[in-house]
């Protein structure tokens, strides 16, 4: 089994954990706060990471480019952006809800691309889209009457702007890391990947404190005092984060992010067994019908 394969696994079930523990404390900090914890409390972890491979592993450090540091800063606020939408997107549906929104990116990135970069999408392609755009429907309307207003909602509703949105802006996020990672031509993989989180998160926390200090000070006190949860959530951001950048330099995003797609087998067990949230059939039928688009997509 290649490397990447488990990596990818690890990285799904972390991220799931995090979001968990992100929606727990949404009830103590507000969005700002609940997604900073993610950034500030992984950044020192993943300092001792990289330390730990230079020193311990003799792992050289490579030489930060202005190229490197372009895509970190673009992966970087595309994440903060995308986790802020992805923590509020909780506050308006349950868990898994949610989450299924933002696991339409990899069918924002081929309309992306489609729309800016002229690739021309195959008639399997655009016929998976369609399905990942009907399941997002279904999931909209689950527990609203059927209607045509009902449909519309799915479509430009808010929850599914927000829930679009976010997972648009996660695979901007995703091929910026990759590109960073590529950009510094370290001794191996493991060391670019660790290299470029322990920048990404630096740049995250320093912006994201600067952003309360100057909107909502307050917030800072509430992330100190939640120090127990909020180191949680930044243990399992950047452990996640940690195999996510991995495996995208060993392996090109799209195949990351499909196989990443298990996430959502994590995401309803948590939803049921954790936050006791009852998802219906029409909700699971949407989220097997989005899942079902982004592979078909990818093997198209």
């Amino acid at each position: 089994m290649d490397a990447w394969i488990p990596i990818t696994i690890a990285a799904a079930f972390l991220q799931n954990l995090r979001s968990a523990l992100q929606k727990h404390l949404r009830g103590t900090l507000g969005t700002r706060g609940a997604s900073f914890v993610r950034f500030g409390y992984g950044f020192p972890i993943a300092l001792v990471y990289v330390t730990a491979l230079h020193s311990g592993a003799g792992y050289s450090l490579p030489r930060l480019s202005p190229g490197f540091l372009l895509w970190a800063v673009i992966g970087g606020l595309a994440q903060i952006y995308a986790t802020i939408l992805l923590v509020h997107l909780f506050s308006l549906r349950n868990f898994a809800v949610g989450t299924a929104y933002s696991k339409t990116e990899p069918v924002q990135a081929a309309l992306f691309g489609f729309l800016l970069l002229g690739e021309r999408l195959s008639v399997g392609a655009v016929l998976a889209i369609v399905v990942g755009v009907i399941g997002v429907m279904l999931i909209s309307i689950a527990r609203s009457p059927l209607s045509w207003k009902s449909i519309a909602a799915a479509l430009v509703g808010r929850t599914a702007l927000i829930g679009i949105a976010s997972g648009a802006i996660f695979g901007l996020s995703a091929v910026a890391y990759r590109s960073a990672a590529l950009a510094l031509g370290g001794p191996n993989a493991v060391m670019q990947a660790a290299v470029t989180l322990a920048c990404v998160t630096g740049f995250q926390t320093i912006y994201m404190l600067v952003w309360m200090l100057i909107r909502d000070r307050a917030e800072i006190g509430r992330v100190i005092r939640s120090w127990r949860s909020s180191s949680l959530v930044g243990l399992a951001g950047v452990l996640g984060s940690t195999c996510w950048f991995t495996a995208m330099a060993l392996q090109p995003v799209a195949y990351v992010r499909a196989l990443g797609q298990i996430e959502l087998v994590f995401t309803f067990a948590a939803s049921f067994f954790l936050f006791k949230e009852r998802v219906n059939r029409l909700e699971v039928l949407g989220c097997l019908l989005i899942v079902s688009g982004i592979l078909g997509l990818l093997m198209s």
